[in-house]
């Protein structure tokens, strides 16, 4: 099985979904709770919510693989991103929900977490830096937009619910203040959906590591509260919700590409 998709577009944008994957080895699923299997913790259906962005121009970089195999938006060296708070790790031992990931006594031991980071993590990020390459180079600059979901209403990672539509560039440290101005614009100009510019969710690694305004590489990272297109309960994709949905985020990215 592939690590990875790539669509490659024509526009200086690159989208990044690196929790849509839902695939485990046969050989790590057999060690997972009864939970754990169901893989809850996915950003359900976000490569199909983003599939528009083709029609933007657009490349699209998706993995086969959960973030229960190996989070691709956490660091190699697993150092936490929001210290002091409650979060999960490169390969993950718990849940969202707080609960248990893998059976008494099955978790992964450095030299296993070590062979998944060369096996699924690092070709999903060298052909990441490799697309940012191509696109700067052909454009001057490029945009790498982050896709993320999670559910409204964690207690575990969360105090109360999340809004609905979270946007995150490193506190302003991972893209042009122009940028994140116009898009701040864009979500301040809809009545639809709630929102806060770096809140609770700032941007992972993949943001904070890639994004360079300096060198012309602006990263954005957009944390979406899955009630707004999905239910959350059966992880079923709502289409007419998905819809209205899909309109905000077209206008966000025509701003990261104005």
């Amino acid at each position: 099985m592939d690590i990875y998709e790539l669509h490659q577009g024509t526009a200086p944008l690159l989208v990044s979904l690196p929790h849509d994957g839902t695939a485990v080895p046969e050989a790590i699923a057999a060690r997972l709770t009864d939970s754990a299997r169901r893989v809850p913790d996915t950003d359900w259906h976000v490569s199909r919510l983003y599939a528009f962005a083709r029609e933007l121009g657009a490349s699209i970089l998706v993995p086969r693989h959960s973030r229960y195999v190996v989070d691709l938006n956490r660091p190699p060296d697993d150092t936490s991103l929001y210290p002091g708070q409650n979060t999960t790790g490169l390969c993950p031992v718990v849940q969202f929900s707080g609960e248990p990931v893998y059976r008494d006594g099955m978790q992964p031991d450095p030299a296993e977490i070590a062979a998944r980071v060369e096996t699924y993590w690092r070709p999903y990020h060298d052909n990441l830096d490799a697309e940012l390459q191509r696109i700067r180079g052909e454009h001057g600059r490029a945009v790498l937009w982050e896709g993320h979901s999670i559910r409204g209403t964690l207690p575990f990672l969360f105090e109360g619910a999340l809004p609905e539509l979270n946007l995150g560039t490193a506190a302003g440290a991972s893209c042009t203040p122009a940028l994140q101005q116009r898009l701040a614009e864009v979500l301040a100009a809809q009545g639809e959906y709630t929102h806060v510019v770096n809140g609770r969710f700032k941007g992972g690694y993949i943001t904070r590591h890639y994004g360079d305004p300096e060198i012309g590489v602006e990263a954005v990272q957009l944390e979406i509260a899955q009630h707004a297109y999905m239910d959350e309960d059966s992880f079923e994709y709502l289409p007419d919700r998905a819809e209205k949905l899909q309109r905000v985020i077209r206008r966000l990215l025509e701003a990261a590409l104005a």
